[in-house]
């Protein structure tokens, strides 16, 4: 046996006893095999470092079991919030402590006094929820305020946008609860002179570090005064200036000291911290600007207008978002093509001198000949496009790697005085030319802060170079003008080691005896601020991934510029899918708040699977089968992933080799076949009907094959969309005027389930104009893709693809009513078949039926009923997943707003959870359910029983009349029953 083996026997044993010693006194959960470690391997970072083991503490008794744990094994500890860090904070070897899953409670808001106690894992947009109730808010608005915890937060001393106003973290914490190295516990709080002598006697940790710190502070008076830079908006580095001058009626504050110390001092545990005043109103101008420079160089105009924030967003960003659904509405509000557009907000209580601050900034930058176009967003509905998208920005930019080049974040958190920034970013720029790197800027101008990520290969030993010299370029640069190498983002692995140049000998010297005094034993999150590794060591791309081996894919994942495993790789971890209060994304890590349920959590388990020797193998692996199984495959990811991470596509191709190597189970076979046996349960009705009806027959279905006894069975309708058309005659004449030949998608469900649906849909056509045509000739394969059964879904796929360039009009629409298998056309039949002329047109030719529909009454080729019973009513629109995910619900809401006096609402409401046939299994009922009634349900249950509720999804309407009782329509039967002078439905 090599030594090497040994050394790996040696240390999985070692790593057992501390897993075993773990699990007996810690009350959290306690994860220590591969895949979990490599999940928490990783941050949003261009790092990754094994961990030891992740724990997931329930409360402060587990955390400090955990670090009195890890001191006895010498193993070090790694605090981590959301995971989002961007410059390597949240990723080392040792015990990482994810506190997001348990310790995110808010324990009390105080209104009068403008406080909150919160456990660290609390997300911001949390605390701000609650906080609103009071007309109050936490002060520090990072663009991630839906996922990031405030631990991170106090952990990188984070500002945000409106730092200008409201300062950073550190300005806004009172108090914290701390566990200290040694697994005591403390109170962190300013203090006076007489209190911190009393707590300077106490023989324990926290009293030698009253004792030692104050003569540390005072020793290094005046390389505190020099060393530090004089830039205020600073996150490098120990505060050591915050202890400067203590005793002279200023308290000594531990509290702030710790803050941006990124876990290297104390593992924070609670805090109390400051609420502000919620402004009432915010209002936007936008300037547009011909260059970069140009806006940048409007700034100080900007700022002489007192505004609330100024933030810049280039060309790169801008046409980034164009090509991407989530942020379509942008196009619209802009004029001509700007090539960088500036943000500038007013912020208060009056609408009107807010609105005359607006006028004031444009008619400055008019007079003093800045940009061609100044936009004055005052309303919600004038602003949601433009500020998706300016809070997108590092994940639209992200998007834009291809393969290992990515926007890496090395020297994306620079600040300089804002008076310099023009000249500055200039120099910035003619650095990347000439090592010829190319970059996105975006950022806070008003605190002189352009988040800059030049495009760099890892796997490429070159240009890793030249990553390092453009970094030792950019911090020299920094220092000329006065500014600061981190800004809000934190050191990490990425700057820490120039913090000796950075602050001098001296101080930086004064540093490390903090960290000494702190953590005598150098086990709290080590590496980071002081005796940092070089930052080209733990490359994610170099250093943790070998190649890919070679795996053949029933699936074409060559769209993303490599196999499957890029596919997964594209996840950069900056946790978009970890947000829980708008979109879809992600329902399964809304319902069990666990890393592995998110997007990001089965990416990077993917992305191990198909790292390993036999990737056919590994896909086909228990744990990865348990981490894909919550996956509802509503392809959100899809298009609210800035990174279009494809889970469901992905996860279609694991089933697929899962069933290969252990076989596939019955109930996938039934459901897979769905359109067959939907078709034979409508041959057999109304007996057919009969067992979904009993409850012994459907506890044994659930006993049989796991479909489960509490879920209603759809209806099966003898009079199918089939039959129906059949008895209408093969064809009508065409009617004179005829607008041309459309088809009809005969989806394998509302065909055989819901034909009333159909009916009013072809009978609004031909209203509209359109001879129909029934292309009722197969399946499109959903539902077999949804249980991984490939074979079959391009075996369908196939057919109904040949049918429709064959047998169809040439260039005719391809319409349905069933948006999982309309987009199914759009979508995966590409990924399963060859890219042949014949499948390129037929995914031309599908349209909405919306869009055909809108088209008609817009050009008065149908025409609505002025008084139709929906007059005066209200209805609640819920959107299908993959609606959304593929072309958005626009179109939809289009046509529901003509319909004469109908108010329309769109339901912010995620996910149903039902998710075709996933809602139908016993081991996923609960978890379905539970998605259904994180908002779709509330928001229905809050409305009257007169207001109307419409759904385009088959499942959604099945999983809204069992969530609530509430029967939903498809909108295109709220048109058919608007239609003038229409005859009685038959």
């Amino acid at each position: 046996m090599t030594a090497e083996l040994i050394d790996s026997a040696r240390r999985a044993e070692y790593e057992t006893d501390l897993e075993r010693v773990l699990r007996s006194r810690v009350s959290g959960e306690v994860a220590f095999d591969d895949y979990t470690r490599h999940l928490f391997s990783r941050d949003a970072s261009m790092y990754s470092i094994m961990p030891a083991g992740v724990v997931f503490p329930r409360h402060q008794d587990d955390v400090v079991a955990v670090v009195r744990t890890a001191a006895e094994f010498g193993v070090p500890v790694v605090p981590r919030g959301a995971g989002t860090s961007l410059a390597g904070q949240t990723v080392g070897p040792g015990l990482v402590l994810d506190f997001s899953r348990h310790m995110n409670r808010i324990v009390e808001i105080d209104p009068d006094a403008r406080t909150a106690v919160v456990e660290v894992g609390v997300v911001q947009d949390q605390l701000n929820r609650a906080a609103a109730e009071h007309g109050l808010m936490f002060g520090p608005d990072t663009s991630t305020s839906n996922r990031a915890t405030i631990g991170g937060m106090l952990g990188n001393n984070s500002a945000g946008s409106g730092s200008l106003t409201f300062g950073m973290t550190i300005d806004h914490v009172r108090a914290l609860d701390v566990v200290l190295s040694d697994g005591s516990c403390a109170r962190f709080e300013p203090v006076d002179e007489d209190e911190r002598l009393r707590r300077a006697e106490a023989n324990t940790l926290e009293g030698r570090i009253y004792r030692e710190l104050p003569q540390l502070v005072t020793a290094n008076e005046k390389a505190i005064a020099t060393g530090m830079p004089m830039f205020w908006r600073r996150a490098c580095g120990y505060r050591l200036d915050r202890l400067a001058g203590y005793g002279e009626g200023n308290p000594f504050d531990l509290a702030k000291f710790v803050v941006g110390a990124e876990g290297t001092l104390v593992v924070a545990t609670r805090a109390v911290v400051d609420l502000v005043p919620k402004p009432r109103k915010t209002v936007y101008a936008v300037g547009h600007f011909e260059t970069t420079h140009a806006a940048i160089s409007a700034t100080e105009d900007a700022l002489s207008c007192d505004p609330h924030q100024v933030e810049l967003m280039d060309k790169t960003i801008l046409d980034l978002s164009r090509k991407k659904i989530e942020y379509a509405d942008l196009g619209q509000h802009l004029v001509g093509d700007p090539a960088a557009l500036l943000f500038v907000s007013f912020s208060g209580d009056d609408e009107a001198e807010l609105v005359e601050k607006l006028d004031n900034v444009a008619a400055l930058w008019d007079r003093n000949g800045h940009g061609y176009h100044t936009l004055k967003a005052v309303t919600a509905a004038e602003q949601a496009a433009l500020l998706k998208v300016r809070k997108s920005s590092l994940g639209l930019l992200m998007a834009a790697g291809e393969g290992t080049r990515r926007p890496l974040a090395f020297i994306e958190d620079t600040a300089v005085p804002p008076v310099h920034l023009a000249e500055y970013t200039k120099r910035f720029k003619e650095i990347l030319d000439e090592h010829r790197l190319e970059a996105g800027f975006y950022g806070h101008c008003s605190v002189g802060c352009l988040h800059i990520r030049p495009f760099v290969d890892l796997t490429d030993p070159a240009q890793v170079e030249t990553m390092r010299h453009v970094a030792e370029k950019i911090k020299d640069l920094v220092r000329e003008y006065g500014g600061v190498n981190s800004s809000e983002h934190g050191d990490g692995l990425a700057r820490s080691e120039f913090n000796r140049e950075i602050f001098g000998d001296e101080l930086y010297d004064a540093m490390r005896t903090v960290k000494r005094l702190f953590d005598p034993a150098g086990l709290m999150n080590p590496g980071k601020i002081v005796d940092a590794p070089p930052m080209t060591e733990n490359l994610r791309d170099r250093d943790a991934l070998t190649p890919a081996p070679p795996l053949k894919t029933m699936l074409q994942f060559e769209v993303v510029g490599g196999g499957m495993r890029d596919a997964a790789d594209r996840c950069m971890n900056i946790g978009v899918c970890r947000k829980t209060t708008a979109g879809v994304m992600c329902p399964s890590y809304q319902a069990t708040m666990q890393e592995e349920h998110s997007t990001r959590g089965r990416a990077n388990a993917l992305v191990k699977a198909l790292s390993e020797p036999d990737p056919h193998t590994a896909l086909a692996g228990e744990r990865l089968h348990e981490i894909l199984d919550l996956c509802l495959m509503c392809k959100a990811c899809k298009s609210e992933c800035p990174m279009s991470v494809d889970m469901a596509a992905l996860k279609a191709e694991t089933l697929h080799h899962h069933h290969e190597m252990h076989g596939t189970p019955m109930r996938s076979r039934i459901f897979g076949s769905i359109r067959l046996l939907n078709r034979l349960g409508s041959a057999t009705a109304p007996i057919s009907n009969l067992p979904g009806r009993w409850g012994v027959m459907r506890a044994l279905m659930e006993r049989a094959v796991g479909i489960a006894a509490a879920r209603p069975m759809p209806e099966f309708a003898r009079d199918n969309l089939l039959r129906w058309n059949k008895r209408r005659g093969r064809r009508r004449s065409r009617p004179a005027g005829t607008v041309g030949t459309v088809n009809w998608l005969a989806d394998s469900f509302t065909t055989f389930t819901e034909p009333h649906i159909g009916k009013a849909a072809i009978e609004l056509l031909e209203a509209s104009g359109w001879n129909v045509d029934m292309a009722g000739g197969g399946c499109c394969g959903r539902s077999s893709l949804s249980k991984g059964l490939l074979d079959d879904a391009r075996k369908k796929a196939a057919g109904l693809v040949t049918s429709l360039a064959r047998d169809t009009v040439p260039g005719s629409p391809i319409v349905g009513c069933e948006p999982s298998c309309v987009f199914t056309l759009r979508d995966e039949t590409i990924a399963l078949l060859s890219d042949t002329p014949e499948v390129a047109q037929v995914k031309q030719r599908v349209r909405q039926v919306e869009e055909l529909l809108t088209e008609a009454i817009d050009e008065g080729r149908l025409r609505l009923d002025e008084s139709s019973w929906l007059r005066g009513r209200k209805v609640v629109f819920h959107g299908h997943c993959h609606q959304k995910a593929e072309v958005g619900t626009a179109a939809t809401m289009a046509l529901l707003r003509r319909i004469p006096g109908l108010e329309v609402v769109e339901i912010e409401s995620g996910c149903c959870g039902m998710a075709g046939s996933f809602g139908f299994e016993a081991e996923h009922y609960e978890t379905s359910m539970t998605v259904g009634r994180d908002r779709l349900f509330p928001a229905i249950e809050s409305e009257p029983e007169d207001t109307i509720v419409a759904a385009t999804g088959v499942s959604c309407r099945q999983q809204i009349f069992h969530g609530v009782g509430r029967t939903a329509w498809h909108p295109l039967e709220l048109v058919r029953e608007a239609l003038a002078g229409a005859a009685p439905r038959d």
